[in-house]
């Protein structure tokens, strides 16, 4: 029988609170974004994915070899091969198959094109070949593309935020069975926008890895692997003795603590549709990441400052009303803000004005995750 074309899609997702949490085992509350990334695709009875798409013309990926090249690291064939080696691994029957793809997501704005771009794979798979997967299943097996074939150190965030859809809270305690909790919230009068400050990600490694580094080494005081496995009271009861940790370290872990339980209140604000509480808690948010985590600019570039900039302007053209955080891993990137309607246009000026038009996304929340399109 003639295997036809079938749709797929997976969306961008924004982080709302839970900065650097993850990679703790804390929480984080994100959401699908209405921006996605969507092949249509068909099976082509051999062990060889074929991608077409605008940006990287045609790639040929084999199934075959399971092998970890350095080369393909940071290419679409190395998510490809990620998550064709996880489904495997768990006993799944898989094949190759033929795709054109095309992305609304725009390539390091911090709307997670890579996670989505895998989560879009993955649900490729258990389409064509009939595979009984669970959204958390295919976001760990984006995961594991990306850490181990895509050569990006992430959290299971990113994925699980495009496998699901909606606004969630993530709580990450045990990574094998994370719990999802859905959010209802209204926020009508306000829209979310993302601002790409711009600056290159590519020199950043050591300064994502130094966060995870030193909550780990916070952690490790208590014989613990995690911040999460730690008493908070008795954390806070030994930091006299932490000192020699570096005073930095110390400083992130506070900001884990706080922001961990930051998820829940801001959940239970825009639950209770209390939008007020929920904006105090967003600034309160980055003004964690700020002087707490200390992810808004690298210590090696402190010339380039993108995100305190585009924070500070967003302070100001506001005047008090919505909020604004930085967005994602942070050092340079985005950020995100709320924005009253009547502000909107003035705010899309403004920002716009040093920025750039084009890199300012007003975004609402996608009710679904990736999925094969009817």
């Amino acid at each position: 029988m003639k295997s036809r074309y079938r749709n797929f899609s997976a969306p961008g997702r924004v982080e709302i609170c839970g900065n650097h949490t993850d990679h703790q085992r804390g929480r984080v509350l994100a959401a699908a974004v209405g921006i996605d990334i969507t092949a249509n695709a068909k099976t082509n009875n051999s062990n060889t994915v074929s991608l077409k798409n605008d940006l990287f013309g045609i790639k040929d990926i084999s199934l075959l070899s399971a092998d970890i090249r350095t080369e393909k690291q940071g290419t679409p064939g190395a998510l490809v091969q990620g998550v064709a080696a996880w489904l495997i691994r768990k006993g799944y029957s898989i094949g190759g198959f033929d795709a054109t793809v095309s992305s609304k997501i725009p390539v390091g704005a911090g709307l997670s094109s890579s996670a989505a771009f895998a989560v879009l794979m993955g649900n490729i798979f258990k389409g064509l070949y009939g595979l009984n997967l669970s959204p958390m299943e295919i976001a760990q097996a984006g995961q594991f593309a990306e850490n181990v074939y895509f050569g990006k150190p992430s959290g299971l965030m990113d994925q699980a935020a495009s496998s699901f859809g909606g606004l969630n809270i993530f709580d990450f305690e045990d990574p094998l069975n994370p719990i999802v909790t859905p959010i209802h919230a209204n926020l009508s009068g306000y829209s979310m926008c993302v601002v790409d400050t711009g600056g290159s990600h590519a020199d950043l490694t050591a300064d994502y890895t130094a966060c995870t580094l030193e909550m780990n080494a916070v952690a490790a005081s208590f014989g613990k692997e995690f911040l999460r496995e730690v008493d908070e009271n008795a954390f806070f009861d030994s930091i006299g003795s932490l000192r020699h940790l570096g005073d930095r370290a110390i400083l992130r872990a506070i900001h884990f603590f706080d922001e961990n339980t930051r998820v829940l209140k801001q959940a239970a604000a825009l639950e209770n549709g209390d939008i007020q509480t929920f904006l105090e808690l967003v600034i309160a948010s980055g003004i964690s990441s700020l002087a707490y985590l200390q992810n808004v600019y690298s210590p090696s570039s402190p010339q380039e400052q993108g995100l305190t900039l585009a924070l500070s302007m967003s302070e100001k053209i506001l005047c008090g009303k919505g909020a604004w955080r930085v967005h994602g891993g942070g050092f340079a990137g985005t950020i995100l803000a709320f924005i009253p309607d009547d502000l909107k246009v003035f705010y899309h000026q403004q920002m716009s004005r040093v920025f750039g038009s084009d890199y300012i996304y007003f975004l609402d929340v996608k009710p679904e995750g990736g999925r094969e399109l009817s």
